[in-house]
């Protein structure tokens, strides 16, 4: 098989209806594409070989384990040039959100993880959640899910919201970003080129935070 280029894979995902953060349904079944003539040929028993495909075949989520990989990849190239802005990472732990811009070494700036705004599954509320966390908003610092939206009008049906609120949350972040990223564009859009390349810089000029799509974990562990 050798390597398996990923940002072909995600930027077909992208006019498929996926933004590769929490839909990842297309790009997953691309991935099962290209990774099934290659199991299919090894010596593994076919009982493995059965529990390896209806693994991946059973998680439409199973490509964002790999889109954050690429993303985390794409960002470390851009990280340790002198007076950048360039954010090269978020993540959150549940009590802080941190950032690491390119021009400021391995420095955490960090705040308070925020709330999520999102939908609740019935029985739960904003009372239930736990504050933000995740690794997978490296994602959106590297200009897909959030910030890609505007491609995928069903994630709404996960986040909130409406088709029109997804093509807007994206166009705003061409107000933030340094420029777009012309391998991953965006057919809803015109095929305009997705925005990337976050600048710290403008966040602040512009009160504009970075849009996130993610999953709401409950404040108790194991519900």
């Amino acid at each position: 098989l050798g390597g398996v280029e990923l940002r072909p894979i995600i930027a077909q995902a992208l006019h498929m209806g996926d933004e590769c953060h929490n839909r990842n349904a297309a790009a997953s079944s691309l991935l099962f594409k290209r990774l099934t003539p290659a199991l299919l040929k090894t010596d593994l028993p076919q009982s493995d070989l059965a529990r390896v495909l209806e693994f991946i075949a059973g998680n439409d989520h199973f490509f964002l384990n790999i889109s954050m990989a690429c993303c985390k990849a794409m960002l470390d190239a851009g990280h340790g040039v002198a007076g950048s802005t360039l954010v090269t990472a978020m993540a959150r732990n549940g009590v802080e959100f941190g950032v690491r811009m390119s021009g400021t070494g391995d420095a955490w700036f960090t705040a308070p993880a925020p709330m999520v705004a999102g939908l609740f599954f019935p029985g739960y509320s904003p009372s239930d959640a736990a504050p933000d966390l995740g690794d997978s908003a490296i994602t959106e610092t590297a200009g897909i899910g959030g910030f890609a939206m505007g491609a995928a009008p069903a994630i709404v049906q996960f986040v909130g919201g409406t088709p029109q609120d997804a093509i807007a949350y994206t166009r705003e972040m061409y107000h933030i970003t340094m420029g777009v990223n012309g391998g991953f564009t965006l057919p809803p859009l015109n095929f305009d080129a997705a925005p990337a390349g976050i600048d710290a810089r403008k966040v602040v000029d512009t009160g504009i935070a970075p849009v996130i799509n993610t999953g709401i974990a409950h404040k108790d562990a194991g519900v």
